[in-house]
C-alpha cells in the first residue's frame, strides 16, 4: 500500500467546513463572522509520549484529545485539524483502529480532517487543531488577578499512577488499574468547560505536564502567585484514589503527575455559583483549590492556612 492509497483508504472523508478537503496543497477555512481562529500544534512521539503497546484506536483518540485540550483552555470551538504521521510500515489493522479512535472523537466534537502528510519513518504524531472563538472572550493565561480563586477540573494524577504501575513502583487491583490506564491513553478533553467558562474565568490552562508546573506558566503570564491548598489537591485523584493510601502520596500524584488534560483557571469568588454552573452545564466536576496573590511565587498551605514548605516537580522533556 502506497501513501496515497494509505491517505485515500484511512484519512480521507468528506468535510463540513472546507470545501477543499484533504485533498489539495492547503485546506481553506472560514470562521464565523465576529470569530478569531484558535490554533495549537502538539507532537507525540513514541517512547516519549506514548507506550509501544497502547491500543491504537487509543492513541488515536488521545493523538486529537492532547490538541482539543489546547482549545478547551482557551475556549474555542473545535473546527478542523491537520494530521502529520511517520510511520515505521503501512500495517492496515493498525491504521484502521487508529483513525477509528480518531474520528470518534473529531465527530464527537464536530471537528473534521482536513490535510496533513504522512511520510516513513519512527512513528511520530502531529496533529494541528483550529477553533473558533468569539472575539474578545478567549481565556488566556495572563489575565489571573490577585483574590481570584484557583480552580481544577475533573481529576488530577490517574494517568501518572498508570505510568508509575507500568514501569512497576506502584501495585494496583484490576479495577483501579484499568481507570488510570483509561485515563493515561483516552483523556477527555474538557472542551465544553472551555466554553461554559467564558466570561467567567479570568485566566486558563490545559493540564498536561502537571499541575505546579503549568500553573507556574499562567502565573507568569499574569504576574501574580498562588496559595495552593493541600487537603484539597488530596481530593483531585479520581477513580485510583482508594490505591494510593498515603494522602502525601496522593499530593503528589495530584500536583506534578501531568498527562491529565485537565484544566486549571481562576475566577473572582463572586463567580463561585457561576463556576459551578459552567461545571455542571458542561458535566464535569470542578473543584477550588486555592486562590491567587498579588505576590509572585506558588505557595502552599495545610487546612488550617499555615504555609508548608514543599516543592513539586513536573514533566520537561528536556530535563537531564
Amino acid at each position: 500500500m502506497g501513501e496515497f492509497e494509505l491517505i485515500a483508504r484511512y484519512f480521507n472523508r468528506p468535510a463540513r467546513r472546507s470545501p477543499l478537503g484533504v485533498g489539495d496543497d492547503c485546506a481553506l477555512l472560514q470562521p464565523a463572522a465576529g470569530m478569531q481562529l484558535a490554533v495549537s500544534t502538539d507532537m507525540l512521539v513514541e517512547g516519549r509520549h506514548f507506550l509501544p503497546t497502547v491500543d491504537p484506536f487509543r492513541l488515536g483518540h488521545k493523538a486529537l484529545a492532547v490538541n482539543l485540550s489546547d482549545l478547551a483552555a482557551c475556549g474555542a470551538r473545535p473546527l478542523a485539524f491537520t494530521l502529520s504521521i511517520a510511520l515505521p510500515l503501512a500495517d492496515e489493522a493498525w491504521l484502521d483502529a487508529f483513525s477509528r479512535g480518531l474520528y470518534a472523537l473529531a465527530d464527537a466534537n464536530e471537528c473534521d480532517l482536513v490535510g496533513g502528510d504522512t511520510t516513513r519513518g519512527p512513528l511520530n504524531i502531529c496533529i494541528t487543531v483550529f477553533g473558533e472563538v468569539p472575539q474578545g472572550e478567549a481565556l488566556l493565561r495572563s489575565g489571573a488577578r490577585a483574590g481570584d480563586d484557583v480552580w481544577a477540573s475533573g481529576t488530577l494524577g490517574d494517568a501518572r499512577l498508570a505510568l508509575e504501575a507500568f514501569r512497576g513502583t506502584v501495585r494496583l487491583s484490576g479495577d483501579a488499574f484499568a481507570a488510570a490506564r483509561e485515563r493515561m491513553e483516552a483523556p477527555t478533553p474538557r472542551v465544553a468547560l472551555g466554553i461554559a467558562l467564558r466570561g467567567i474565568a479570568t485566566a486558563a490552562i490545559d493540564v498536561s505536564d502537571g499541575l505546579v508546573g503549568d500553573f507556574s506558566h499562567l502565573l507568569r503570564r499574569s504576574r501574580v502567585g498562588a496559595r495552593i491548598e493541600l487537603a484539597a489537591a488530596a481530593k483531585l485523584l479520581g477513580a485510583s484514589r482508594e490505591a494510593v493510601g498515603e494522602e502525601e502520596r496522593r499530593i503528589e500524584l495530584a500536583l506534578s503527575g501531568g498527562d491529565d488534560y485537565e484544566l486549571a483557571f481562576t475566577a473572582p469568588p463572586s463567580a463561585r455559583a457561576d463556576v459551578q454552573g459552567a461545571g455542571e452545564r458542561a458535566g464535569t466536576r470542578v473543584t477550588r483549590i486555592g486562590s491567587i496573590e498579588a505576590e509572585p511565587g506558588l505557595t502552599f498551605v495545610d487546612a488550617a492556612g499555615r504555609v508548608v514548605p514543599r516543592h513539586f516537580e513536573s514533566f520537561d522533556h528536556f530535563a537531564a
